[in-house]
């Protein structure tokens, strides 16, 4: 019933959709928030103020999913997580957070996966940017015989070039950029850094001048 439900909201105009999702899921969304033709139900969805998802983005099976404000993302997008309650599956992580939270102006553009089964994270004016990259927070832990999951973190201000995959666990720092095809398998901490390779490593310093670390608007034209 509540998927019909679902259905029949996703195709109405946006004036009429925001009402609903408000009075029936009781999501936060501001005035000027706006979901485009995207099936976006988490249990619990904040969207303030000029954030965006665009056209044929699917979220499902997330506990919570947070725009900070002028947060987007972009098309076609394929954003899933394993929802909470009781289940073999990671049954030995009741404390996991299977949710997006985009602070402000940040931002991922088209044609990503991500696998939000623990908390993915995407710091302020930070870029997930090209397409077909891949998150993914959980996987079989060959030791122990199961599934297991960890957060991910991409820090404010930073660049995630096109193509590549993060694992969970894995950090990349504030102010520093992950090159096109790289694998980021563990969590870094130097900022003004360039990453790159498989498995991404410290290849370079990056001037801290650079216009992309001191922008005041997330969206770059």
């Amino acid at each position: 019933m509540k998927n019909c439900l679902s259905f029949i909201v996703l195709l109405l105009p946006w004036a009429i959709k925001r009402p609903l999702l408000i009075r029936i899921w009781g999501y936060a969304l501001h005035p000027t928030a706006r979901i485009a033709f995207a099936w976006v139900f988490p249990e619990s969805l904040t969207m303030e103020a000029h954030s965006r998802i665009g056209n044929l983005t699917i979220c499902k099976g997330l506990h919570h999913l947070c725009l900070e404000d002028h947060a987007s993302i972009g098309r076609a997008n394929w954003i899933t997580g394993f929802p909470r309650g009781p289940s073999r599956h990671f049954g030995h992580q009741p404390e996991r957070s299977p949710g997006l939270h985009l602070e402000r102006h940040a931002a991922i553009t088209s044609r990503h996966i991500i696998d939000c089964t623990a908390q993915v994270t995407v710091g302020h004016h930070a870029t997930v940017a090209g397409f077909r990259s891949q998150i993914l927070t959980h996987s079989i832990d060959l030791e122990n015989n199961r599934q297991s999951s960890s957060p991910v973190r991409i820090g404010a201000y930073s660049f995630v070039g096109t193509g590549c995959v993060v694992l969970g666990g894995s950090v990349l720092p504030d102010y520093a950029v992950l090159g096109a095809k790289s694998l980021l398998n563990k969590a870094h901490t130097e900022s003004y850094r360039l990453y790159a390779g498989v498995p991404a490593r410290d290849v370079k310093a990056l001037p801290k001048w650079w216009g992309y670390f001191h922008r005041q608007e997330g969206f770059v034209y």
